[in-house]
């Protein structure tokens, strides 16, 4: 019997506005009065998690940063697995020599490194890779409330010594470009690195983490430190970021139809869409097998 649903974000619990749809959240209050325990696990660190559910009455625990974060349901901190100083900084300078914008992603604030024209620069291509119109003007852009927000969430420094005195644990480093083959040469080059894990929420980025920030054993991680098996839970995605939970053995894994195709080849069930609220028909057919779909 599942005790526990863990849902992705991005693509998967939110629509295409990134909201959460009140088909979603009824289905999610129904699961936890029938006694299942609810996770999200997302790519997006605390703070942007919080920024599209702070006014949506959830309770639920939290595995952040593609599972460089765990945090339970008083939002306390009870896990944490950061990219070590020295390994990040050979990461990024193995990404010096790519036309490519990399990100710091720490529990709080990013991190950019460059001069204020070229960051600013930055924010308008990674809104225009995904979230906006490709062919609005950067005036427009920086009209966009998206735009103030990552702006107002970034730090930006001129060299990667400040990051390091900064004393700031670096859960992802997140990297984006149009350019898909560039990525791919990018990714085969990292992933020879045995000590970090390369993921993507989207063609267009890639996520590092270190080896032990995985969404999937984090999870299994956790659940068992809570008295769960892996059998007794529930896991829904739709892109990379999601393989390492939707290819293990939990009870059940379920990707979107939005999903990408090798993300619906490891799970064993595939739902509807994001926009046609797929985790809430799930667990609506679940509760109704349960007799719990009142």
């Amino acid at each position: 019997m599942i005790k526990v649903i863990a849902s992705d974000m991005d693509g998967t619990l939110l629509d295409d506005n990134h909201k959460l749809a009140p088909e979603t959240l009824k289905a999610i209050h129904k699961a936890c009065e029938a006694g299942i325990r609810f996770m999200v696990a997302t790519g997006r660190n605390f703070r942007g998690a919080m920024e599209e559910l702070k006014d949506v009455e959830l309770t639920c625990d939290y595995i952040v940063g593609s599972g460089a974060e765990v945090r339970n349901q008083e939002r306390e901190v009870v896990l944490t697995a950061p990219i070590d100083m020295d390994l990040c900084e050979e990461v990024y300078h193995a990404l010096e020599k790519y036309p490519v914008s990399v990100v710091f992603c720490t529990d709080d604030f990013d991190y950019r490194i460059g001069d204020e024209e070229e960051i600013e620069e930055s924010f308008v291509r990674q809104l225009k890779v995904f979230h906006l119109d490709k062919d609005i003007s950067e005036e427009q852009a920086k009209l966009d409330p998206l735009y103030q927000r990552v702006r107002k969430s970034t730090i930006i420094i001129s060299k990667f010594d400040e990051l390091r005195a900064a004393g700031v644990p670096v859960y992802k480093i997140f990297l984006y470009s149009g350019d898909l083959s560039m990525l791919e040469r990018i990714r085969l080059e990292l992933e020879k690195n045995s000590r970090i894990a390369v993921a993507a929420s989207f063609e267009t980025n890639l996520e590092i983490t270190d080896v032990k920030a995985q969404k999937g054993p984090v999870l299994k991680k956790y659940i068992e430190s809570l008295g769960y098996t892996m059998d007794e839970v529930m896991v829904f995605g739709d892109s990379m970021n999601d393989y390492s939970m939707l290819s293990m053995e939990f009870g059940a894994t379920v990707a979107m139809e939005n999903s990408m195709p090798e993300v619906k080849s490891a799970a064993r069930h595939v739902t509807k869409s994001n926009q046609e609220h797929g985790v809430a028909f799930v667990i609506n057919e679940m509760l109704k097998k349960y007799g719990n779909d009142k």
